[in-house]
């Protein structure tokens, strides 16, 4: 099969691979769509230091096309949305109602056992967080897929595997967004996108967009926004402030990972209000807050991995969403490509280019 790997710092091709079929606790899965995630240019210039060669894809979906022994609750052609964090069911944060920090293993290229399905001329390869979807199959955990109605667009359904999740679920359930809100988020991305949608779900009523790019303040008024601010031409916090009567958004959301803009979106909300980090910064960088203000201004900071979200039942409420008018997934897939494309993906995400690319197979 083909397959988009990363083999060194800042390099990467599709190659010819083998794949071998799914062990004990495992799918093989016929990949529909994967979507290019900012999180796969991470493990290729080291922000996320994952070791190489691997595979890469960790937002996808597909259809199952082999199962593994002791597998239950699948069916050979049903289709799946891949989650990029097991679901165990049984560690201390799946039992705590936390599956978004499930213990079931820690990200090493390698399966839960600890072994490689992917080859090559007898070379092992890595998978990005258990899936390696970023190829024309997969063999995945089965405690990594949910089951979704086979009506739904593999490449619509793939979003919600990575960006969607993360963004809308940050907004609905890591910050609780109430009705008559006002929201910034900084970052319009595929996952700031994301984020407009789900503080349009909770019903804001102020949903400040703030990008550099204007094409993407474009689409954030597509998708929601009530104002836009291009921080490269006005002073952002000033600007948020303007908009809510001298106070500051209620919630204001980094959708980025850039430190300073971590900070600005934390200076930008009001006093008493809440920051809501969702954008993965580098390991080897620090946010340096005010240690005056960060008491006496009262704001809360949280930070959201995966949007909090419980995959099983998160993933297919999205889709129910999107089935209902009320969560627009066409609009976020500006290009498909080919898995031969996948480096041009790569490129244009790189340009700001999309809302999402996604890989069709």
């Amino acid at each position: 099969m083909k397959a988009f790997i990363t083999r060194e710092l800042n390099q990467y091709a599709v190659e010819e691979v083998e794949l071998a079929g799914p062990k004990a606790g495992e799918l093989r899965i016929k990949m529909g769509a994967t979507g290019v995630c900012h999180s796969d240019l991470s493990v290729i210039n080291g922000t996320l230091p994952l070791p190489t060669p691997m595979v890469l894809g960790h937002e996808g979906a597909g259809v199952v096309t082999e199962i593994g022994e002791g597998v239950t609750g699948f069916s050979l052609g049903d289709h799946v949305v891949l989650s990029f964090v097991p679901h165990c069911g049984a560690c201390h944060f799946c039992n705590i109602q936390s599956p978004q920090f499930c213990e079931a293993g820690i990200p090493h290229g390698r399966m839960l056992d600890g072994t490689s399905r992917v080859t090559k001329g007898g070379e092992d390869l890595l998978v990005m967080q258990f899936l390696g979807c970023m190829a024309e199959e997969a063999v995945v955990p089965a405690i990594s897929a949910v089951v979704i109605d086979k009506e739904i667009p593999l490449e619509k359904a793939a979003l919600v595997g990575c960006g969607v999740m993360t963004g809308v679920g940050a907004v609905i359930n890591t910050a609780g967004v109430h009705p008559g809100a006002s929201v910034a988020v900084f970052g319009c991305g595929g996952v700031g996108l994301s984020i407009i949608q789900g503080a349009r779900l909770s019903g804001a009523s102020t949903i400040i967009a703030v990008d550099l790019a204007d094409n993407k303040l474009e689409m954030a008024r597509n998708f929601g926004a009530t104002h836009t601010v291009n921080a490269g031409v006005e002073d952002a916090v000033m600007k948020c402030k303007e908009l809510t009567r001298g106070h500051g958004p209620d919630y204001s959301f980094e959708a980025v990972g850039v430190p300073q803009l971590m900070l600005t979106a934390h200076n930008a909300a009001r006093r008493g209000g809440m920051t809501i980090i969702v954008g993965l910064g580098s390991l080897m960088e620090s946010v340096p807050f005010n240690a005056l203000m960060l008491a006496s201004d009262g704001k809360t900071i949280k930070g959201s991995f995966y949007g909090d979200a419980n995959f099983r039942s998160d993933m297919p409420m999205l889709l129910d969403l999107y089935r209902g008018g009320k969560l627009n997934l066409d609009d976020m897939v500006s290009k498909t490509y080919t898995i031969d494309e996948a480096p041009q993906a790569i490129k244009d995400m790189e340009a700001g280019k999309n809302a999402r690319g996604v890989i069709v197979y």
